[in-house]
């Protein structure tokens, strides 16, 4: 197999390998990647998927190795965020006509957007049971002992909510028309309450440290192992990784009950594709153990499911891995910005956005305008730059997509 990598920088210790070819790169995404490379922990090199953009401290669309050392900025405060999905034998003629009462249902079944209409008020007995049965109240408890600023009074509200932003639920078809549950979401405010600390500690360690070495941005302050502080954030960050994870098993759930309410019976075909796409673990890449983080990036390792959305108007694939080395075996996890959302919103008309989903029972107002497909890179030039890190396996279309 050839590979469609291209070194974007291959001066000093730590090269850059990059996924791009026939994708927008902008500028201030490169010099963010120089930056990351530049730290002597990163190593033995960076890998860049299409869909790379400019982030807070690294690229998002970013595969980011260390040895000895975590940047909480890096994995961010989506921790854990990424998608799921699952194919029913549901077909598209089993789908009503107008498909707006679909989106209303899950709408009440399912809390959107963020803030107090985001959360609930009280979940059912099965949503307790499931956050008992992975001690994630538990083990939240033993986190806050020693960090009384991590608050857990978000986690049972949250449990089963969308958010905001590019969060969103879709019905979607397959090639044989098939109907698809697929969803998008994270570790919701305690995840977000957990980044944000953390790296403000990291920030306020940097202040303590005295390095022999340039440090290019403050968002790139670091825990180094052995140190108690990387512990802790280890042991945060993999709390807030397995709640997003129960999170969007739980929307899941929520979801198929309301359709089971509202369309012929049906069963799901396969086992759910549940993966993250902002997170840090441990693996071994060439017989070396390295911390990597993906930020904005799948795990792609030979034969494992993955999901790679494009936006609210374009298609999204249900994709197996190839296990690229190069990439330590790692893909796209989406089609990528190429508007930041200001400039979406100033430059994006609602005629635009609607003649983009006119295809798909969403919302049409000025309030997604940032999440319209023109914001996105083309999600088809995304898959062809990667054709050495996925397969696809399925390719799916929406017809209803819900936005917080």
């Amino acid at each position: 197999m050839s590979n469609n990598f291209e070194f974007l920088h291959a001066e000093g210790a730590t090269p850059i390998k990059g996924w791009v070819r026939g994708v927008p790169l902008e500028s201030q995404a490169q010099a963010q990647l120089r930056n990351i490379a530049s730290l002597p922990f990163v190593g033995p090199w960076v890998a860049v998927m299409p869909d790379v953009h400019l982030g807070i401290g690294a690229t998002v669309g970013s595969v980011v190795p260390t040895r000895g050392a975590i940047i909480p900025a890096a994995v961010g405060v989506d921790i854990g965020c990424g998608m799921a999905a699952v194919r029913t034998t549901l077909r598209a003629d089993d789908l009503p006509d107008n498909l707006a009462g679909l989106r209303s249902g899950i709408e009440r079944s399912v809390p959107v957007g963020n803030g107090p209409h985001g959360e609930h008020q009280r979940i059912p007995d099965s949503v307790s049971t499931r956050l008992a049965d992975a001690q994630l109240e538990q083990r939240l408890a033993r986190i806050r002992d020693k960090h009384p600023r991590i608050r857990p009074d978000k986690v049972e509200k949250q449990n089963g909510t969308l958010g905001g932003g590019n969060h969103f639920i879709e019905l979607c078809l397959d090639e044989d028309d098939r109907v698809w549950v697929m969803l998008h979401s994270g570790s919701r405010g305690t995840g977000n309450l957990i980044g944000t600390y953390f790296i403000e500690r990291a920030r306020k360690e940097l202040e303590r440290r005295v390095l022999g070495f340039h440090l290019p941005d403050k968002d790139l302050a670091f825990f180094l192992e052995g140190e108690p502080l990387f512990d802790d954030y280890v042991e945060a960050v993999g709390w807030a990784q397995d709640y997003a994870r129960t999170n969007r098993e739980t929307m899941l759930a929520r979801v198929l009950h309301e359709l089971q309410q509202t369309l012929p019976k049906f069963q799901l075909e396969k086992e759910a594709v549940n993966c993250h796409h902002n997170y840090v673990q441990r693996e071994t890449h060439a017989g070396e153990s390295l911390l990597v983080t993906r930020k904005g990036a799948v795990s792609a390792r030979a034969g494992e499911l993955g999901i790679i959305p494009g936006s609210m108007g374009t298609r999204s694939y249900i994709v197996r891995g190839l296990g690229n080395a190069d990439s330590f075996h790692s893909c796209s996890h989406g089609a990528g910005r190429v508007m930041s959302r200001t400039q979406a919103r100033n430059t994006i008309t609602l005629k635009e956005h609607r003649e983009a989903t006119a295809h798909v029972e969403c919302r049409k107002d000025a309030g997604v305008i940032d999440e319209s497909p023109a914001a996105y890179k083309p999600i088809e030039a995304v898959m062809a730059a990667q054709a050495d890190l996925v397969e696809v396996v399925h390719t799916l279309r929406q017809v209803v997509c819900v936005k917080g």
